[in-house]
């Protein structure tokens, strides 16, 4: 009997005429298009966080600038802000030493060059998730119009037939139905993923945002930002000391160097 429906439903959209085959063809790029980037887009945050955490850690523990961006390599949309950053910096003090009057400030053009860096691995981080929220929020509603297709062509049979009873209508509407349950099933995992995705690409902007602004307080004055603990008690006296976030620094102008970048 199972055998005899799963026929019966498959035979129904092959009967259907153009419009369910289209439909059902429609579904089925769409699911993989879906999963293909739900794939994609999985393994390419899981190796951009990775990389990113781990430029970042061992960034902040070179000794200065100089050792941190010769030896410390990685593919990693850190490593590029940071080259960016000091490609930037090291422009200005070149180009806009002349000009003083009339270029911006050494922080903001550090800054710009930074927000372009961000901006470049937000449209990075944020390919194909158009591709997820289109199949998410349109597949339904192509499976929609597969089963009410599916039920004119269903009624209209039995019409031409003659014979209106139950069990005549029951199964030629209730196959119909199935393209409205394909059509549930590709968006349920295609809106999951795009939620997840969103939010990973929160984190991992957050994370690359933070480290843009210590990287700027490094560049802009030569030293790690250093936090202050206001009120903090250590057995119950209280505490006011300061510690610094990082033990990196930079060293003079001319000896900083980077692999493509030349001396300050």
């Amino acid at each position: 009997m199972q055998q005899s429906t799963e026929f019966d439903s498959l035979s129904f959209i092959l009967q259907g005429g153009f419009v369910s085959i289209s439909v059902a063809v429609i579904l089925l790029m769409m699911s993989l298009a879906s999963w293909y980037f739900i794939i994609a887009k999985t393994v390419q945050i899981t190796t951009l966080n990775s990389a990113i955490k781990r430029y970042m850690a061992e960034f902040w523990l070179a000794p200065n600038l100089q050792t941190a961006l010769e030896n410390i390599k990685m593919d990693s949309p850190a490593h590029q802000l940071a080259t960016n950053a000091v490609e930037a910096a090291q422009h200005h003090q070149t180009h806009a030493a002349g000009n003083l009057n009339e270029s911006c400030s050494y922080d903001e053009f550090i800054a710009r060059n930074m927000r372009r860096s961000l901006s470049h691995t937000t449209s990075q981080l944020e390919s194909g998730l158009s591709v997820l929220a289109s199949v998410g929020s349109v597949s339904p509603f192509v499976g929609l119009f597969g089963t009410v297709w599916g039920i004119y062509h269903a009624l209209a049979s039995i019409s031409a037939s003659g014979q209106a009873t139950l069990d005549k209508v029951a199964g030629p509407v209730g196959e119909a139905l199935i393209m409205t349950a394909i059509g549930l099933a590709v968006a349920i995992p295609a809106v999951l993923a795009y939620n997840t995705f969103v939010k990973k690409n929160r984190m991992i902007m957050a994370s690359l945002d933070g480290f843009a602004q210590d990287l700027h307080t490094l560049l802009t004055t030569g030293a790690a930002l250093a936090v202050r603990n206001h009120g903090a008690k250590n057995n119950g006296v209280k505490n006011d000391s300061v510690k610094n976030r990082h033990n990196i620094k930079v060293m003079p102008i001319q000896t900083v160097k980077s692999e493509g970048v030349p001396a300050w």
